[in-house]
C-alpha cells in the first residue's frame, strides 16, 4: 500500500501551494536586483556630487576631562641625606703693616739766649699791635721769671718789669682827705685788657711751649728749675688774696710818696699795694682771668 501511494505522488500535478512560493521567490529576486541596480546608480551619482561639492573637514575636539582626579596618596620614598660640605676656610687677608701718625714736626726750642724772637711771634699771634708795644721784648723769659720770684715773695722787681711802666703819674685828690684819683686807676686799664686778649688755654699753652727755658733761667737765680711752677702757683695766690676796697682809701704824705693811713692795708706786701692801685673794677676782672690761670695750670 505504501508503494502505490509513492507512484502516485510522482506522476501527480504540483498543488497550488507549491507554485505560490515559487513565484514569491522568484518576485523577491527580482526586488534584489533593482534594488542592487539602483544603488550602483546612485553611488556613481554621489561621487560626482563630492567632486563637486567641497565638504569642510571637521577639526576634532578635544575631549577635555573635567572631573578631579581622585588623589592618590603619596608614598614617600626614603630619601638619602645629602652629604655635608664643610665650606673651604676663607683665608684671613694679609695684614698690612700699620701706618704710625704722623706726628707733627714741633721745632726745636732756640737757646734761652736767642729766645725773644720765638717768644715774641708767639705772643703777636694773640695781641694785636697796641697790646704788643706794652711788651718789654728784651730777654724776656729771665725778666719774667725774677719778676715772678718775686712777687711770689710779696716783692716788687721794679727793674724787671715784664710790661713798661704807665705813662701817667699817679695822681690823688687833695680835699679833707688824701684819696687816690680814679683816673689814675685808668693807667692800669691796657694791662688788664692786654691779659684778657689773650685766652686761658693760649696763656698755658705759651707758657707750656717755653717752658724749658723757663727752668733754665730759674735755676741761673739759684734754684731748681722744676719748682718754677709750684713758685708761679705762689705768685698767682699772691694776688688773689688781696683784698678789693669797696670805698676809696685815704692816704697819708709822706715826702715825695704816698702809703694808706689804714694799718690793714699798709701791712700789705708790695705786691698786693701794687694790685690796689689798678682800682676795684680793674682788681675783679684781673682776678678772675688769674683764678682760672691757677686753675688751669693747677691740672
Amino acid at each position: 500500500m505504501s508503494e502505490h501511494n509513492s507512484a502516485e505522488s510522482r506522476n501527480s500535478k504540483p498543488s497550488n501551494s507549491h507554485l505560490l512560493l515559487a513565484v514569491s521567490v522568484v518576485v523577491a529576486l527580482v526586488v534584489v536586483a533593482i534594488f542592487v541596480l539602483s544603488n550602483r546608480d546612485n553611488q556613481q551619482e554621489n561621487t560626482k556630487f563630492k567632486q563637486d561639492v567641497v565638504v569642510p573637514e571637521k577639526t576634532p575636539m578635544e575631549v577635555v576631562n573635567t572631573a578631579r582626579p581622585e588623589p592618590q596618596p603619596q608614598v614617600e620614598e626614603p630619601v638619602e641625606p645629602a652629604p655635608v660640605v664643610e665650606p673651604e676656610p676663607i683665608p684671613e687677608p694679609e695684614s698690612l703693616p700699620q701706618r704710625e701718625p704722623e706726628q707733627p714736626v714741633t721745632p726745636p726750642l732756640p737757646s734761652l739766649d736767642n729766645s725773644d724772637v720765638a717768644l715774641s711771634e708767639q705772643i703777636a699771634n694773640y695781641l694785636n699791635d697796641t697790646a704788643m708795644d706794652l711788651v718789654v721784648t728784651e730777654d724776656m723769659i729771665r725778666r719774667s721769671v725774677v719778676f715772678v720770684d718775686n712777687l711770689a715773695q710779696g716783692k716788687v722787681a721794679k727793674k724787671h718789669f715784664p710790661v713798661s711802666k704807665p705813662k701817667d703819674s699817679f695822681m690823688v685828690i687833695e680835699d679833707d682827705i688824701i684819696v687816690t684819683d680814679p683816673n689814675s686807676f685808668e693807667r692800669y686799664t691796657p694791662y688788664v685788657n692786654m691779659l684778657n686778649a689773650m685766652s686761658t688755654a693760649q696763656l698755658v699753652r705759651t707758657y707750656n711751649k717755653f717752658r724749658p727755658l723757663i727752668g733754665e733761667a730759674y735755676e741761673e737765680i739759684g734754684y731748681d728749675g722744676g719748682e718754677f711752677d709750684l713758685t708761679l702757683q705762689e705768685a698767682l695766690g699772691e694776688l688773689l688774696e688781696t683784698p678789693i676796697p669797696e670805698t676809696s682809701l685815704p692816704l697819708l704824705q709822706e715826702s715825695v710818696t704816698y702809703k694808706y693811713a689804714y694799718a690793714e692795708w699798709e701791712q700789705l706786701s708790695d705786691a698786693q699795694k701794687l694790685f690796689l692801685r689798678m682800682g676795684p673794677e680793674n682788681m675783679k676782672k684781673m682776678k678772675k682771668r688769674l683764678q682760672d690761670l691757677k686753675a688751669e695750670l693747677a691740672k
